[in-house]
């Protein structure tokens, strides 16, 4: 059969190979690495993105929202000031994916459209409510990410639609995120337990909360019961136990190579509460380093 590669630099060419059959590929981490390890066969067409400039770069919004290009990198968002400084738990997700290598050619699109269930960056992103825009020939709509993932590696996107941008709309005044994974080692590691926590604080109380799991369900979710028991409360340490619990209660993990699911349901609360106290104190205006895991791998 025949191999064709095309590399477009146009957004436009790009959608017609697309409507053609072609598959896009980005950085590739995932897409080159799933081959090698016989997972799925390299597609027949393939669509290099890479040199698309109107698909690059981040973008702040005058409310303070951003736009991320579907080829922004994970070593971009991770040094991007407005990032680090207000969606903080964005920033920890990229600075732990993969390896240097990993994070200077992965792209947070492509990171996306994988789907995985133990993306670092989709608890961060679904929990500021982020939003894709998908493009085709025939036009373009926007897709909440809790819509776009549909199941492991699976999404609502059409095969000839591209993801073009991710929106992050602006956190309220207060406002302090968190995202902590169960770490074996500092390296090339896929997310075994992840907690994301994004928690608004008015006047010393939790004004708003919002709590999603990583590699404990068939797609990253949220987790409404965690978050209506922090609603409310001034972020003590019983608050945070009570949501860190419910957020464990939440899963629904898989055993794998990297972890049994009894192992995973036992570190879920362990983990969960780590996210949440890191995001409580962000709101407060307390220095968490960036990444949080490493910092925070010795809390309780």
């Amino acid at each position: 059969m025949t191999r064709t590669f095309v590399a477009p630099t146009s957004l436009d060419d790009a959608l017609a190979a697309l409507a053609a059959g072609a598959r896009p590929v980005a950085g590739g981490t995932d897409l080159v690495v799933g081959a090698r390890q016989g997972k799925a066969p390299l597609p027949d067409d393939l669509l290099a993105i890479h040199r698309i400039d109107a698909l690059r770069g981040i973008e702040q919004a005058d409310d303070g929202g951003l736009r991320l290009g579907a080829l922004a990198t994970h070593e971009e968002i991770v040094a991007h000031p407005a990032i680090r400084e207000r969606f903080s738990a964005l920033a920890d997700a990229s600075a732990i994916v993969g390896s240097h290598a990993t994070r200077a050619q992965g792209t947070i699109g492509g990171n996306v459209m994988n789907a995985s269930p133990a993306m670092d960056t989709g608890g961060p992103l679904l929990c500021v409510d982020g939003a894709v825009t998908l493009r085709s020939a025939s036009g373009e709509r926007s897709v909440s990410l809790a819509d776009l993932w549909t199941g492991p590696g699976a999404t609502g996107a059409n095969p000839d639609e591209l993801l073009v941008s991710i929106d992050l709309p602006a956190l309220a005044a207060g406002s302090g995120s968190c995202y902590v994974r169960l770490e074996y080692r500092r390296q090339m590691e896929i997310a075994v337990v992840g907690a994301t926590a994004v928690v608004t604080l008015d006047g010393g109380m939790v004004s708003d909360a919002r709590v999603a799991i990583t590699a404990l369900a068939p797609t990253i979710r949220r987790v409404p019961a965690a978050e209506q028991a922090l609603v409310g409360s001034d972020g003590s340490d019983g608050a945070v136990q009570s949501a860190a619990r419910a957020t464990a209660e939440a899963s629904a993990p898989i055993s794998d190579v990297r972890g049994s699911a009894e192992y995973r349901s036992a570190m879920a609360e362990v983990i969960a509460r780590r996210a949440i106290a890191g995001a409580i104190a962000r709101a407060r205006g307390e220095d968490v380093p960036i990444p949080a895991s490493p910092a925070l791998h010795g809390a309780h």
